[in-house]
């Protein structure tokens, strides 16, 4: 069966439809403003299918992103029940690298191509499928639909959700690309630069000036001692990599080998388990720099590149972990990529993440869904919403 042969049965178009609509959408989300778009045309799509659906539906704007919102659709009432979430953004893209147009859904060898496709806007659309035809009635626990913003981008979507303490449910299934393989817990992200300042000078005299190169040779040598460090103070088997990572991704510095160089800068991308703050790290990164660079008479500043992704993890025995087991047949994983898990699991959801799509997929041209994905996706859903909502199924 193909996309194009799911029925229009009440209330939202028929999910081929909604699906090209979704990828005919741009909401790209990225640091650069000449990139970035608001998300609320697709919100707008997405409230207008879920209101002729029965869904009561809320827009929740985003601090200082006037742009920029999450919606919030509600089949149902009560304190508990379970939410099925996803992104509303997708990353930049290069046309020139795509075999079609982005912005247009095509089909062929099985697949559905498109921009957003996998990562994760075809999920917004089977979970509107899953849930077509239920009736608020019928829940003895409500269902909510959440797309949020700026995932791609700086997680906006989620921390305004957290900084309002936002009630949402009890169960929640993020439905980013994971082969329909459950997922548990992921680590968390942080991006550092290291600057350091010190005096240019002529290269014939040391005494001329104060190397901030070499200044930052003696950080990047503290920095991998403190790298095998990490790793021997922690550990979770969880992860195919069980440790935390610190890579030195990027340095710049000086402008000519006749110079002392007077200034270097140097990124770096740590991967944190769960269990560990990026503030901690942040202050153990600093005790290193700080006699260094005073004993070799230099300035320096640490500072964040964005605002870290927290690591994350939902506990094995939660219920929404134990279920997408027995459905999946598969155990909850680990993955060292970052979601929203973290920000969900602070307002009190049990969070695990659970899509259709390969994350070798996403951010790539010519993304794409394997249309054989779909109905095991729509009867895992409906499953799950069986389960989570207790709907009576006498009246679908």
């Amino acid at each position: 069966m193909t996309a194009a042969s799911y029925p229009s049965l009440s209330g939202a178009p028929p999910l081929r439809h909604m699906l090209a609509e979704l990828i005919a959408t741009p909401s790209v989300s990225s640091v650069n403003p000449a990139l970035n778009h608001s998300n609320r045309p697709l919100l707008e799509l997405l409230a207008q299918w879920l209101e002729d659906s029965g869904f009561a539906i809320e827009m929740q704007s985003v601090p200082d992103e006037p742009d920029k919102a999450n919606l919030i659709a509600r089949l149902g009432t009560g304190e508990d029940g379970l939410v099925l979430a996803g992104h509303s953004d997708t990353v930049p893209y290069d046309a020139s690298l795509w075999h079609q147009d982005p912005f247009v859904m095509t089909e062929a060898d099985g697949r559905l191509y498109g921009l957003g496709i996998c990562d994760m806007k075809a999920f917004l659309a089977l979970a509107i499928e899953a849930a077509r035809g239920l009736r608020a009635e019928q829940l003895q626990a409500p269902l909510i639909l959440l797309a949020t913003a700026d995932e791609e981008s700086a997680m906006h979507g989620a921390r305004a959700l957290l900084d309002a303490g936002y009630s949402l449910g009890r169960h929640a299934v993020i439905g980013e690309p994971t082969n329909l393989r459950p997922v548990r817990a992921h680590k968390g992200v942080m991006c550092e630069a290291i600057q350091l300042l010190g005096q240019s000078g002529h290269a014939s005299d040391p005494a001329l000036g104060r190397s901030a190169l070499e200044g930052m040779h003696e950080v990047m040598g503290a920095i991998l001692q403190w790298r095998d460090q990490l790793q021997a103070r922690y550990c979770n088997e969880l992860f195919s990599v069980p440790y935390p990572t610190v890579n030195l991704g990027s340095i710049q510095g000086g402008d000519n080998p006749n110079r002392i160089c007077g200034q270097c800068s140097l990124q770096l991308d740590i991967r944190l388990l769960p269990g560990l703050e990026a503030a901690t790290l942040r202050a153990e990164l600093e005790a290193l720099i700080a006699p260094i660079a005073e004993a070799r008479g230099l300035d320096w500043t640490l500072n964040a590149l964005f605002q870290s992704i927290p690591p994350g993890a939902t506990a094995a025995d939660a219920e929404i972990v134990r279920a997408a087991e027995a459905l999946t047949g598969y155990p909850a994983e680990a993955v060292n990529f970052g979601t929203e898990l973290p920000f969900f699991n602070q307002l009190g959801l049990d969070t695990i993440v659970l899509g259709p799509g390969d994350i070798a997929q996403a951010h790539q041209p010519n993304e794409f869904l394997a249309l054989e994905r779909i109905e095991p996706t729509l009867r895992l859903l409906q499953s799950l919403i069986g389960r989570f909502c207790q709907p009576d199924t006498t009246g679908r």
